[in-house]
């Protein structure tokens, strides 16, 4: 689960339309909780997507580690590696 229920909690005052309120509070209602919690799921959401974003490995870019020790021939050679030798 996410660290912000780990964490002391402050309390804070923020001004948002009525028609974006009665939604949250309405969604609360129908899933039997309360607007804050939905609230601090959502400003959560939004801090784990766009201020601590976290970098896919699709994102990365290759490095360089050193020359290859001998040329990767098929997914049996690499499964057999892994198991320490032993496949089947």
């Amino acid at each position: 689960m996410s660290e912000m229920y780990n964490n002391h909690m402050r309390t804070i005052t923020i001004n948002v339309s009525d028609p974006v309120y009665r939604d949250f509070q309405e969604y609360a209602r129908q899933h039997d909780r309360t607007a804050s919690e939905i609230i601090r799921e959502a400003m959560e959401d939004f801090r784990m997507r766009r201020i601590r974003k976290r970098t896919s490995l699709r994102d990365l870019r290759p490095v360089s580690v050193g020359r290859v020790l001998r040329p990767f021939t098929g997914a049996e050679d690499l499964l057999e590696e892994l198991a320490g030798g032993q496949s089947g």
